[in-house]
């Protein structure tokens, strides 16, 4: 049977006319593509100022917290361990190291070509019970130098710098009452740094410490500074323990703090940058990890989420004092944050404990944040 050709040019332009139809219709639906951009990292963005870095735990080394790992090798090109170098991980049984986690560590910032900051090798708290238990001055000295000298000597090479001494001052200035100076005394200070550099003479050594904006501490830090500088010790920056708050300290503080400390010819340095947006019981301040005080409704007052109007003031807060630190970038030389997202900081435990606190830059959920974005604009408005 033959095909009627005036029935098949119908059927053919019946085809045409829904074709065209269907072509139209779709591509009014479709909106015009939006040009490619580039999302720029912290690390990018100051790549000319200072090292950006985060302190992470455990699980992100472990890689069971895969998307803080790939957080970290977007944002930031230096990391500090949280916790896990600490004397009482490191060497739980007198003589007896604990390599393995810390192994991990190094392992990852090397892959990843990532600066490691070793915290930290001397400090008066979390130390293994052992340690307290020593009550000769020339045990506890033996080994202090074995704790420094094995840890920095197993890691040369591989570490971008460490914080050698941590927390060793009072709020007044004087040197902190710990086992190490009771038994020691100042002594303590300069041989730790001593040590650290005999074992590895290429990594850069650190004195850290909270509250350094306040004036009697920050005198007495310099006095520590210059002690140790007259003994011949080398010592390449200090380290300004950044637990602040919405107002606390001011940017006059902050920055009267590291002119000073700058004008002592070390490296300043941004090492535990976060800030609290809760409720500060008696107005306390710094990082005093033994403090602790009850919990209540009052104090915890954001559990389900935070108002944006406070979410704006840290994002302004964030801004200024980011715009602070650009300033003064020939002085700083690295900023860290103390942890990568809102639900890894210390600070939903202190000094209350289960709050729910928003200090970073980050959400639970690794989003960013309007303070992230805020922080980020620093360096677009100066390219305009």
């Amino acid at each position: 049977m033959k095909n009627n050709p005036s029935v098949l040019f119908k059927k053919i332009k019946n085809l045409s006319f829904i074709a065209l139809l269907f072509l139209m219709v779709n591509c009014a639906d479709q909106k015009p593509a939006l040009p490619e951009t580039k999302e720029v990292s912290l690390k990018e963005s100051f790549a000319d100022n200072f090292l950006i870095g985060a302190a992470v735990n455990d699980a992100l080394i472990s890689l069971k917290d895969s998307l803080g790992a790939n957080l970290i090798k977007k944002e930031y090109n230096t990391i500090t361990p949280e916790n896990s170098m600490k004397w009482m991980y490191m060497e739980p049984q007198q003589g007896v190291f604990e390599f393995e986690t810390a192994d991990r560590y190094i392992d990852f910032s090397t892959k990843n070509n990532i600066a490691f900051i070793g915290h930290n090798l001397v400090w008066h708290s979390q130390l293994a019970e052992w340690v307290e238990k020593i009550t000769s001055a020339e045990e506890l000295n033996a080994s202090l130098k074995n704790h420094v000298q094995t840890i920095t000597a197993r890691y040369t090479g591989k570490i971008h710098g460490w914080d050698v001494v941590n927390e060793a001052l009072n709020e007044d200035g004087t040197l902190r009452n710990s086992l190490f100076l009771e038994k020691l005394g100042p002594d303590y200070l300069v041989n730790s740094f001593k040590w650290a550099e005999e074992a590895d003479p290429k990594a850069e050594l650190y004195y850290n410490d909270y509250n350094m904006t306040h004036e009697e501490k920050r005198k007495g830090a310099i006095e520590l500074v210059k002690m140790l500088q007259k003994e011949g010790v080398k010592i390449d920056g200090i380290g300004m323990q950044a637990h602040w708050g919405l107002e606390d300290p001011t940017l006059e503080q902050i920055e009267t703090s590291i002119l000073a400390y700058a004008d002592l010819g070390i490296k300043v340095m941004m090492t535990e940058l976060d800030i609290t947006v809760l409720p500060n019981p008696w107005d306390l301040e710094g990082a005093e990890v033994s403090q602790n005080f009850e919990g209540s409704e009052r104090m915890n007052p954001y559990t389900d989420q935070l108002p944006d109007s406070v979410a704006t003031q840290l994002a302004k807060r964030y801004k200024d004092i980011f715009e602070l630190f650009v300033k003064h970038s020939d002085k700083i030389s690295r900023v860290t944050f103390w942890g990568i997202n809102d639900g890894h900081s210390w600070l939903n435990n202190w000094p209350i404990e289960k709050r729910t606190n928003y200090p970073l830059l980050f959400d639970r959920s690794y989003q960013p944040k309007a303070a992230y974005h805020s922080v980020l604009e620093i360096k677009q408005d100066s390219t305009h």
